[in-house]
């Protein structure tokens, strides 16, 4: 079974942990039973998603994996970010898991990703330093149509190089490892969500500061049913995708752009 540093979701966790245990006959039954629950299928329920491991379970599930020290603590915090019921308790409770992490000299899976992913300046550096070899951070900041500071830029460099996104070849001079990153862990999508906000503020501001013949920004309202919904989404993703490849064809990069795609309810159902 792999390191409890490698987890971010609790239910995976336990999942692997009685997978593990089934080859010598653990059973559901068995592994509720050690935990003091009175339900033999409780945590089962719990590792397929339709229940949730509460404050008062979470104590008695760690001493039935027999998890001590800063494995428990670990546990603890992922069940917290799991659980969490907003973007900022869920920040929280993964600061508190990579911590943990590195006071054991372990990494938390796709941590870097997280942090390249909740901020916009990240992927606007990643683009422009190739494109301004020997640039300082200072001349990179005042490129960017947007208000980031040289200090933003210089923490962003410093980000993108650790994680390999970046790779230094000369002094201020840099290219890119990948023309794509993934990531696939359970924080990536919260980190999404803060930088899709702070993308859509951007997108506002070009709406004044940059001029209409060096933008494309338009809209449209439509009423629709859910299958019609689900082919305009297809429709959507496949366009982006294409959209992609084209960029990836272009061999003369001068400038770089953000196409944000937003298609979302107005109202409720009627």
């Amino acid at each position: 079974m792999k390191p409890i540093t490698e987890y971010q979701d609790y239910r995976r966790y336990m999942r692997d942990f009685y997978e593990e245990q089934k080859k010598s006959g653990f059973t559901w039954r068995e592994f509720s039973k050690d935990a003091g629950f009175a339900s033999p299928s409780y945590l089962k329920l719990v590792c397929e998603g339709k229940s949730s491991l509460s404050r008062v379970g979470l104590p008695r599930v760690a001493c039935a994996m027999k998890l001590t020290g800063y494995e428990r603590t670990y546990f603890e915090k992922m069940v917290e970010f799991g659980n969490a019921t907003n973007d900022e308790k869920k920040k929280a409770a993964f600061a508190e898991l990579n911590r943990i992490a590195k006071e054991q000299k372990a990494r938390v899976i796709d941590a870097d990703t997280f942090a390249y992913y909740e901020s916009a300046v990240n992927s606007i550096v990643r683009e422009l330093a190739p494109l301004m070899p020997g640039a300082l951070p200072g001349e990179m900041a005042k490129k960017i149509k947007h208000a980031f500071t040289a200090q933003q830029v210089r923490d962003s460099l410093a980000l993108l190089t650790k994680a390999g996104f970046l790779k230094e070849t000369d002094e201020n001079t840099y290219r890119q490892t990948d023309k794509a990153i993934t990531g696939s862990t359970e924080a990536i999508p919260l980190a999404l969500r803060s930088m899709n906000r702070e993308m859509s503020d951007l997108a506002k501001e070009a709406i004044d500061s940059v001029d209409v013949g060096e933008r494309n920004i338009s809209g449209v309202t439509m009423g629709l049913d859910a299958q019609t919904f689900a082919r305009i989404s297809e429709e959507v993703n496949n366009c982006r995708k294409r959209i992609i490849a084209l960029a990836n064809e272009c061999k003369k990069i001068e400038q770089v752009y953000r196409l944000n795609l937003q298609f979302f309810p107005l109202t409720d159902r009627v």
